[in-house]
């Protein structure tokens, strides 16, 4: 009798496991409902954590707030100097074009499905789906933004669905840079007359209107060659599957 019932609630356990894994008729509403009250949770714990801090901890972050504004300054300085000659490099050549990336914050809210790590639902103010974002986690690559059910999905870098344009090592060899739903990055349609070699590191090219150009992906651990092209595994940079937020590229230029 401990037998059959043992044998019963197993069959019942790999069930239910099994229609909230695969289906998502059943996944949508319990998922949304979660993130409903993921976010009300977030933006409350938020008011009360700046409340806290307006009432208890004000000198302190007054003075915290004046050393990160000197840091500021002096750094404002430099980037102002340095965006004057770049402006009077531009007046010498002629040239018309300008430059103005928009970058923000945003909160990541949950995974899109039980256990796959490499999806999650983030939470961006002004949604407009019509385009492909680029994700980004302390300066580092970490993935793209895509429209699905006009809410914002982040796809990190090991998705397989997850691509954009790279450069590779110091000639700059043009790529592709995808996941494989594995540990490592690949990078295809890298043309046969580059030399890369294991070491080099991966860029954004900017080329793909997702990117800022330059911004770091990872190194290569290793290099094949395929119908005239070359392949290369990449071992990404950023690897963390837990982050609360990051930083999206809404505009490169």
């Amino acid at each position: 009798m401990n037998k059959e019932l043992f044998s019963f609630l197993s069959v019942t356990i790999a069930l239910l496991w099994g229609a909230f894994y695969y289906s998502n008729t059943i996944q949508s509403p319990i998922i949304t409902s979660l993130n409903f009250i993921k976010i009300n949770y977030h933006n409350s714990n938020k008011y009360i954590s700046d409340s806290l801090n307006t009432y208890f901890f004000q000198a302190h972050e007054i003075k915290s707030l004046k050393k990160q504004l000197q840091n500021y300054e002096d750094k404002h300085l430099v980037m102002q100097e340095l965006a004057k000659e770049i402006s009077d490099l531009y007046t010498a050549q002629d040239a018309n074009f300008t430059i103005s990336p928009q970058v923000e914050l945003v909160r990541t809210i949950s995974y899109e499905k039980f256990g796959n790590f490499k999806r999650l639902w983030i939470d961006v103010p002004d949604y407009n789906g019509s385009k492909i974002y680029g994700l980004t986690y302390k300066e580092l690559v970490a993935g793209i933004v895509i429209n699905k059910n006009n809410r914002a999905l982040a796809l990190l870098n090991q998705d397989i669905k997850s691509a954009y344009a790279v450069y590779v090592g110091d000639k700059s060899a043009p790529g592709i840079a995808h996941g494989n739903n594995n540990a490592n990055l690949i990078v295809n349609f890298i043309p046969a007359f580059y030399s890369i070699k294991v070491g080099d590191e991966v860029t954004t090219s900017g080329l793909d209107d997702i990117f800022i150009k330059g911004l770091k992906v990872g190194k290569v651990l290793s290099v094949t060659s395929s119908q005239g092209y070359q392949n290369a595994i990449i071992e990404p940079y950023y690897k963390d599957f837990e982050p609360n937020y990051f930083h999206i590229i809404r505009k490169i230029k």
